[in-house]
């Protein structure tokens, strides 16, 4: 019995951030182990970190197209494309665009659309766009996943997973929002359903795929779904 509890307390020992955690041991000394996720992991699943200055709008639409699309694409490639389509000294300056966005999601063959959405409206969102806000004068593009229950939830490239109260969102966001269109939309992608803070007892509510006829109205077509 000793030899089975020092073999599970060094099991425990030796887990690191991220593992699998023993969670009993079997007669014979077999372990059973419970895959956990670090905090820092949980902070940023599903989402693209940001790794410089400049490319927040890369990441947030690498974001987009990996979980959204399953597309195999990282914030580096976009940040190729992007430049490719960009004043690059000006990108040094000032980061890139909602338009050089544009112009990259155009050059893969797909469609973006910008929309002036009135705050009040601003739950009607149904898909994972890319919003820019300011955040104490630093311009900043994120993913915006979903609005529920007079929350904001925000997959930000160098905070991870965050919500805000609407009034506090809408105080520094510009009113706009950056819809990708194309085939291939994954309707229960995991963005449409963000992690909670840890301090949450319940989920929001429970997650169902958006309908194609409320997705047709951010610019989808028919043929998208197929």
């Amino acid at each position: 019995m000793r030899i089975i509890t020092l073999a599970f307390l060094l099991c425990v020992a030796s887990v690191s951030e991220a593992a699998q955690m023993p969670l009993s041991v079997l007669p014979g000394g077999a372990v059973v182990y419970k895959p956990v996720q670090s905090i820092r992991e949980r902070k940023f699943a599903d989402l693209v970190q940001q790794k410089t200055d400049f490319s927040c709008g890369a990441a947030a639409l690498a974001t987009i197209l990996r979980q959204a699309y399953w597309l195999d694409v990282n914030e580096e490639q976009i940040i190729e494309g992007m430049l490719a389509h960009s004043d690059q000294n000006l990108v040094r300056v000032q980061g890139f665009s909602m338009l050089d966005m544009k112009h990259y999601v155009e050059s893969i063959g797909m469609r973006a659309r910008g929309y002036r959405v009135a705050n009040e409206t601003l739950s009607e969102i149904k898909i994972p766009v890319v919003v820019l806000m300011d955040i104490r004068g630093y311009k900043h593009f994120v993913v915006l996943q979903r609005v529920h229950d007079g929350w904001v939830y925000i997959g930000d490239p160098v905070l991870g997973h965050k919500r805000y109260k609407l009034d506090d969102f809408v105080k520094g966001w510009n009113g706009i929002v950056f819809a990708v269109i194309g085939q291939g939309y994954d309707k229960a992608n995991a963005l449409l359903d963000p992690p909670l803070p840890l301090t949450a007892k319940n989920r929001v509510n429970a997650f169902s795929p958006v309908p194609d006829a409320e997705l047709m109205d951010f610019g989808f077509i028919q043929s998208d779904f197929f």
